[in-house]
């Protein structure tokens, strides 16, 4: 079953009962001019174990140290934002597989020459990917075709670096003049905002599968608490490139973060992919991309699983 993704932009009181969500409005409780019913029926319960993510996004909202430690049993990635209403933060489950321990382990023996594979196969599927986001925009993508098929073990010749570069100046309209840079003009602010969101759908997956959302096959930044998370989340980039252009196309090019786009990115977890021909939500996918990414570094497999847009 897909998990929801639960936003809060306004003043709340969360807190846990009976395993639920309970969600209350400090505006509607303090308010002494409505009647006790109203301020009942105000209330809304909503059960935790259909919570994959949640995003808390106002200075005035209160949380129980009960709901959050009932919302990570159950796996659920709680982000905050700070006071741009960007994700500032974000918080995992630590315990999140029976075999943890053992994953742990294999993932910090695994060889030079298996992380440089496996990244191999990322840049390739990131590349396929980004080629098939441009290819629906009606640009040419031989020379992204072309990339993606001479990457070799480990990607010394970078490039995925190259491909990005040619991707980010067709993908946008000329118009908006784009450089992708994550403190950069408009629509950066909705790559950002959806990059955060697919990022800790990435760490709940791979936290879900036993694996240690830190050490990366190939990113090692060592103030980066969250290298594998983007490792993994290379290919799946492009899904959200695509969310973003939708947005841009249904508001005309509207580039403030509104709590209208908030609410069309936030469906991010939700969107189909298709991976080894079926289709499914991208929050699956993640999860069968985590699993086969534990089966290689305990040796079961050489292969890792990544969507394929069309």
């Amino acid at each position: 079953m897909i998990k929801r993704t639960l936003y809060f932009g306004n003043p709340a009181y969360l807190s846990t009962q009976l395993e639920q969500l309970v969600v209350r409005l400090p505006e509607v409780e303090k308010n002494d001019t409505l009647p006790d019913s109203f301020k009942k029926e105000a209330t809304a319960t909503i059960p935790i174990e259909d919570i994959g993510v949640i995003i808390l996004d106002h200075p005035r909202i209160t949380v129980s140290q009960a709901l959050l430690a009932k919302l990570l049993a159950n796996n659920a990635a709680v982000i905050t934002c700070n006071h741009t209403h960007h994700p500032t933060g974000l918080l995992l489950n630590l315990d999140g597989h029976s075999l943890q321990s053992q994953r742990f382990q294999a993932q910090m023996e695994a060889s030079e020459p298996l992380k440089k594979q496996l990244w191999q196969q990322t840049i390739k599927a990131k590349i396929r990917n980004q080629a098939a986001v441009l290819r629906l925009q009606g640009k040419d993508v031989q020379n992204m075709l072309h990339w993606a098929e001479s990457v070799r073990s480990g990607d010394p010749e970078n490039l995925e670096g190259r491909a990005s570069a040619w991707y980010w100046s067709r993908l946008f309209k000329p118009e908006l003049d784009f450089i992708r840079d994550p403190a950069g003009e408009p629509p950066n602010n909705l790559l950002n905002y959806a990059y955060a969101i697919l990022r800790a759908c990435v760490a709940r997956a791979l936290v879900g599968s036993g694996l240690l959302p830190t050490l990366g096959i190939f990113h090692r930044n060592q103030y980066n608490a969250y290298c594998l998370a983007d490792d993994i989340m290379e290919p799946y980039r492009p899904v959200a490139d695509q969310l973003v252009i939708s947005v841009l196309k249904e508001t005309d090019t509207q580039t403030e973060l509104t709590p209208e786009i908030k609410k069309r990115l936030l469906a991010l977890p939700a969107l189909d992919v298709v991976m080894g021909g079926e289709t499914s939500p991208m929050m699956i996918a993640l999860q069968r991309t985590s699993a086969s990414l534990a089966k290689c570094f305990l040796g079961e497999s050489r292969k890792l699983v990544y969507p394929e847009l069309e």
